[in-house]
């Protein structure tokens, strides 16, 4: 089975604080951070899960908040990870940075960083104020105009829609100071109230209902695309040349190595492919980094996670794609294939797959097709 490329995913779990709508990994910081040793911790992981012989071709540093790291831990753990791996030389190498932290980006710059995604949410500050942030507008311009003063020309910008009380003139005013910026790369996704957060328990009021939510999502849709933000995934719009490289190999099925409190990664090799993942909470970490949850995929498991992931992108999939990244024949999915594009979900361009506009609206009813247990 030919092997796809190689991601590295590190995790950093400690936010400021916790924000009520977020359900990821991430723990408040109550104490003295334990810097040096997560630091060791995470590079004694890498030592012991590389996969040998191959080479990195995207880095993504994200949390929880990895700007809450000195600038020292930063360049110690990308310098040594660089003596440890084979590391592309036009390697994209991202970090997920809060606005409040404006003066450790010439750090991040110095220790290797060549792409930053600033966790904006919104400029409007009773928005942010509502979604527990703890920046506000002024702090956000700032941070872009010091990242590109530094020299950084490959910039994301996270913006969330569909905020309690948000109209169609908020989001787009949003989109409208962001862009005004010029950043490379714009992330512009949907507030969801998931399980397990605060907004779950305690639903914000004033939320748009779908009629509206699909409102602003159409109009801030038209306008990316006329300002030059092309489109790429259910969320990401890019310049030319500027899509995110490190999550494009999640949606194409590529390998990734996750290191950290709670990472996962997928890895494939001569015996199929194999999931993994390390204890959530970091003090359980810092004891033992040994993996857990070894699950290696049935090829019902590979068509479902294939298709969650390739279909997000606008372009979809082709054919050799499937075959080569998941190690299996087209004949698999030939049955749920034929009839998703009976009912005008899908498309098929010669040998290309993609969701139609009706598919992507309804994306989920589209997965439940190739769930063939």
């Amino acid at each position: 089975m030919k092997l796809p490329p190689l991601s590295l995913y590190i995790h950093i779990p400690w936010c400021i604080r916790k924000c009520p709508y977020c359900d990821f990994n991430s723990h408040q910081i109550k104490t003295a951070l334990p810097e040096q040793e997560y630091i060791t911790a995470l590079l004694l992981d890498l030592k012991q899960n590389f996969p040998k012989n191959r080479n990195i071709n995207s880095i993504f540093i994200g949390g929880g908040t990895p700007s809450v790291l000195s600038n020292e831990a930063i360049s110690e753990l990308l310098s040594k990870i660089k003596t440890y791996l084979l590391i592309n030389k036009t390697a994209e190498i991202t970090m997920e940075v809060n606005p409040g932290t404006a003066d450790k980006l010439q750090g991040f710059n110095t220790a290797g960083i060549n792409r930053l995604s600033l966790g904006i949410q919104s400029f409007n500050d009773i928005f942010l104020q509502n979604l527990g942030r703890i920046h506000g507008c002024i702090e956000s311009i700032q941070a872009i105009k010091t990242a590109q003063q530094i020299g950084f020309n490959n910039i994301n910008l996270d913006l969330m829609f569909g905020l309690p009380g948000q109209t169609v003139t908020d989001a787009l005013k949003d989109l409208q100071i962001a862009i005004s910026h010029q950043p490379s790369h714009i992330s512009w996704y949907q507030l969801t109230i998931e399980p397990n957060t605060y907004f779950y328990n305690k639903m914000p009021k004033f939320l748009p209902d779908d009629e509206l939510l699909w409102e602003i999502q159409i109009a801030g849709q038209k306008y990316l695309a006329a300002q030059g933000y092309k489109q790429y995934e259910v969320s990401a719009y890019a310049k030319s040349g500027y899509q995110c490289q490190h999550n494009f190999n999640y949606w194409k099925f590529g390998d990734y190595l996750g290191i950290g409190a709670g990472a996962h990664s997928k890895i494939t090799n001569d015996n199929g492919i194999t999931r993994f993942s390390k204890p959530s909470h970091p003090n359980t970490y810092l004891q033992s980094t040994a993996k857990i949850e070894l699950k290696t995929l049935t090829n019902e498991d590979i068509i479902l996670e294939f298709m969650m992931n390739a279909l997000r992108l606008l372009e979809g999939f082709t054919e050799a794609e499937f075959t080569n990244n998941t190690g299996l024949d087209m004949s698999y999915i030939k049955k749920p294939l034929q009839q998703a594009l009976k009912k005008g979900w899908l498309q098929q361009n010669n040998q290309h797959i993609s969701t139609t506009e009706t598919g992507m609206r309804f994306l989920n009813c589209v997965l439940e097709m190739f769930m063939l247990d």
